[in-house]
């Protein structure tokens, strides 16, 4: 599969040279779609400005992006855009191996079930042939590359193409088996956005299965292999915070980018949920509301972590998908990145509730062109209920017909994986 994938690098990066030397780079970039306070393009140039006239890069309120992306960018910037292609061409071979190495096991598994005769009869139709599994990770890779919203990040020159690099390589080392990577680029992941903190728990899960290590609260491998991972992250994060430090002899990034992150004082429209909130914010209540939205990001974790522990790398898909919409500032190319997964759960697309495809329109009407109504729109990134390995193709409890009330539990889960 090294040839097609290199075919497709190759006509990924084509589009993109085609699109920087286009005039169409200049009116995409300044969409607020693609680029938000936090990683738009111009205020990467801002913060460059300012370190060139020897001043802080954070004594304005401008520039919010981290210590060690600004110094790569001041020795790199004249190559900005093959960075933002190279980046993309990372992303997706990260992806592509992570996946890769994930179906063997799941083929593994599956074949094992197969023997053993442990799925149910009516979940024929979602067992998967070699053939099938064979080509998802280069369609996962077609899914990134080639996706609007990321080829727009890119053209874009936003900064959030270099985030999902970062999370990519964690999904890589974690599936690989490497906690110490793993831990590494999680931090790194912190570090540059703070919401990745949260996929601190998938990672471990995924890991403690590598290692054979039963999620129990009685097990002391359990306990000693979390202490191990947790020391690792933490002190990768630290080891990078005071590099940041030293790199700007001061302390004033910590507010200039994870303050602004979490105060959210920036209200520019965005794809996000929120502008729209806060803009008719009284201020007196506004600190409240900023908590308990921060919260969500974080709150799903749980849940998650108790109902997917089996399925770590569909919890990590989750995630993703829970950051690109509750994140502070999210553009399209933070949906970009878990919308690439979709082709490892494509037998599940006939359990889906509903299509999402006006989502994109709505949004554009009301964030780019102000003609969506009020109040109509806020939900719009909430609405895409996303099916669960083994959603469907169970046996319904008594009572209970194939048509019967959505929103009841059917029976208990498959080998392929429970449902919430």
């Amino acid at each position: 599969m090294a040839a097609p994938l290199g075919s497709v690098l190759v006509a990924a990066v084509t589009v993109r040279a085609a699109l920087f030397r286009s005039s169409l780079a200049d009116f995409i970039s300044e969409r607020v779609e693609v680029g938000s306070p936090l990683s738009a393009w111009k205020r990467v140039v801002e913060g460059l400005s300012l370190l060139d006239l020897g001043v802080s890069p954070y004594s304005g309120a401008v520039f919010h992006e981290t210590p060690l992306m600004i110094y790569l960018f001041h020795f790199l910037v004249d190559y900005a855009e093959l960075v933002f292609m190279a980046t993309d061409a990372l992303t997706a071979v990260a992806l592509y191996m992570a996946i890769q190495d994930f179906n063997r096991g799941v083929f593994k598994k599956q074949k094992l079930l197969l023997e053993l005769d442990q799925f149910a009869p009516d979940v024929a139709e979602l067992i998967r042939t070699p053939l099938e599994m064979r080509y998802i990770p280069l369609k996962v890779a077609l899914f990134y590359l080639f996706n609007p919203y990321t080829v727009l990040s890119c053209v874009a020159k936003s900064t959030c193409a270099l985030n999902n690099t970062l999370i990519a390589f964690f999904i890589l080392a974690t599936v690989k088996g490497s906690a110490f990577l793993s831990a590494v680029f999680l931090a790194l992941a912190t570090y540059q956005s703070l919401y990745p903190l949260t996929l601190f728990a998938p990672g471990l899960l995924y890991l403690l299965q590598r290692q054979y290590i039963p999620v129990k609260l009685q097990s002391k491998a359990l306990w000693l292999f979390t202490g191990q991972y947790a020391v690792m992250y933490v002190g990768s994060l630290l080891v990078i915070i005071c590099l940041s430090f030293f790199l700007l002899n001061s302390w004033d990034f910590i507010p200039a980018v994870y303050g602004f992150i979490l105060s959210v004082p920036d209200l520019t429209p965005n794809v996000g949920l929120f502008w729209y909130f806060f803009a008719e914010m009284f201020e007196h209540f506004s600190l409240f509301f900023v908590c308990v939205f921060q919260i969500n990001v974080f709150f799903y974790t749980i849940p998650l972590a108790v109902k997917l522990k089996e399925h770590p790398l569909f919890f990590m898909f989750m995630q993703i998908a829970v950051i690109s919409i509750f994140k502070s500032y999210p553009t399209v190319g933070d949906a970009a990145l878990y919308l690439a997964f979709l082709p490892v759960w494509s037998h599940l697309c006939r359990c889906k509730s509903h299509p999402p495809g006006l989502g994109p329109a709505r949004v554009e009407l009301a964030a780019g062109w102000g003609w969506g109504r009020a109040g109509g729109d806020e939900g719009m990134p909430r609405a895409p209920r996303v099916p669960l390995p083994g959603a469907c193709g169970r046996p319904h409890p008594p009572g209970l017909s194939e048509a019967g009330d959505p929103g009841q539990l059917h029976g208990d889960p498959s080998p392929l994986g429970p449902r919430v």
